[in-house]
Protein backbone atom coordinates (compact mmCIF):
# COMPACT_ATOMS: atom_id res chain seq x y z
CA UNK A 1 0.00 0.00 0.00
CA UNK A 2 1.19 3.43 -0.76
CA UNK A 3 1.82 5.49 2.41
CA UNK A 4 1.08 8.84 0.79
CA UNK A 5 -1.79 7.55 -0.22
CA UNK A 6 -3.09 6.09 3.67
CA UNK A 7 -1.72 8.96 5.45
CA UNK A 8 -2.82 12.28 3.00
CA UNK A 9 -4.54 11.49 0.02
CA UNK A 10 -7.80 9.08 2.02
CA UNK A 11 -7.69 11.51 4.77
CA UNK A 12 -8.43 14.68 2.94
CA UNK A 13 -10.66 12.87 1.14
CA UNK A 14 -12.92 11.61 4.23
CA UNK A 15 -12.54 15.09 5.41
CA UNK A 16 -14.17 16.81 2.53
CA UNK A 17 -16.70 14.22 1.66
CA UNK A 18 -17.83 13.92 5.26
CA UNK A 19 -18.62 17.13 5.34
CA UNK A 20 -20.30 17.20 1.89
CA UNK A 21 -22.66 14.78 3.26
CA UNK A 22 -23.31 16.25 6.76
CA UNK A 23 -24.06 19.31 4.54
CA UNK A 24 -26.52 17.45 2.29
CA UNK A 25 -27.58 14.32 4.57
CA UNK A 26 -27.75 16.60 8.19
CA UNK A 27 -26.87 13.45 10.56
CA UNK A 28 -23.47 12.88 11.57
CA UNK A 29 -24.43 9.17 12.39
CA UNK A 30 -25.88 8.38 9.20
CA UNK A 31 -22.29 10.01 7.52
CA UNK A 32 -20.50 7.82 9.56
CA UNK A 33 -22.27 4.54 9.22
CA UNK A 34 -22.14 5.61 5.31
CA UNK A 35 -18.15 6.14 5.00
CA UNK A 36 -17.68 2.72 7.23
CA UNK A 37 -19.74 1.22 4.72
CA UNK A 38 -18.14 2.11 1.49
CA UNK A 39 -14.48 2.00 3.45
CA UNK A 40 -15.21 -1.97 4.42
CA UNK A 41 -16.08 -3.04 0.82
CA UNK A 42 -12.97 -1.09 -0.09
CA UNK A 43 -11.08 -3.00 2.71
CA UNK A 44 -12.24 -6.11 1.24
CA UNK A 45 -13.07 -5.87 -2.40
CA UNK A 46 -9.50 -3.44 -3.16
CA UNK A 47 -7.05 -3.67 -0.03
CA UNK A 48 -6.32 -6.44 2.38
CA UNK A 49 -7.42 -7.26 6.04
CA UNK A 50 -4.80 -5.09 7.53
CA UNK A 51 -6.45 -2.01 5.88
CA UNK A 52 -9.24 -2.61 8.17
CA UNK A 53 -7.12 -0.94 10.55
CA UNK A 54 -7.31 2.45 8.54
CA UNK A 55 -11.16 1.90 8.08
CA UNK A 56 -12.13 2.62 11.62
CA UNK A 57 -9.17 5.66 11.88
CA UNK A 58 -10.93 6.81 8.61
CA UNK A 59 -14.48 6.60 10.12
CA UNK A 60 -13.18 8.26 13.30
CA UNK A 61 -11.94 11.23 11.30
CA UNK A 62 -15.19 11.15 9.20
CA UNK A 63 -17.60 11.44 12.80
CA UNK A 64 -15.03 14.34 14.20
CA UNK A 65 -15.42 16.03 10.20
CA UNK A 66 -18.98 15.59 10.19
CA UNK A 67 -19.58 16.62 14.02
CA UNK A 68 -17.53 19.89 13.41
CA UNK A 69 -19.39 20.55 9.91
CA UNK A 70 -22.94 20.04 12.00
CA UNK A 71 -21.40 23.09 14.71
CA UNK A 72 -20.20 25.08 12.03
CA UNK A 73 -23.54 24.97 10.15
CA UNK A 74 -25.46 25.48 12.96
CA UNK A 75 -23.48 28.56 14.08
CA UNK A 76 -23.34 30.34 11.08
CA UNK A 77 -27.49 29.66 10.93
CA UNK A 78 -27.81 30.98 13.98
CA UNK A 79 -25.57 34.02 13.34
CA UNK A 80 -27.99 34.55 10.40
CA UNK A 81 -31.34 34.21 12.32
CA UNK A 82 -29.48 37.22 15.18
CA UNK A 83 -28.44 39.65 12.03
CA UNK A 84 -32.47 38.84 10.65
CA UNK A 85 -33.32 39.73 14.07
CA UNK A 86 -31.87 42.85 14.29
CA UNK A 87 -32.69 44.02 10.94
CA UNK A 88 -36.28 43.79 12.10
CA UNK A 89 -35.61 45.41 14.84
CA UNK A 90 -34.48 48.51 13.22
CA UNK A 91 -36.77 49.09 10.59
Amino acid sequence: MNTLLLLFALPIATIIIASVLEYIIKSPIAVTALIFAIYLIVTFAVFDASFLVYAIIYTILALISAILTRVILNLINDSEEDDNIIERLWL
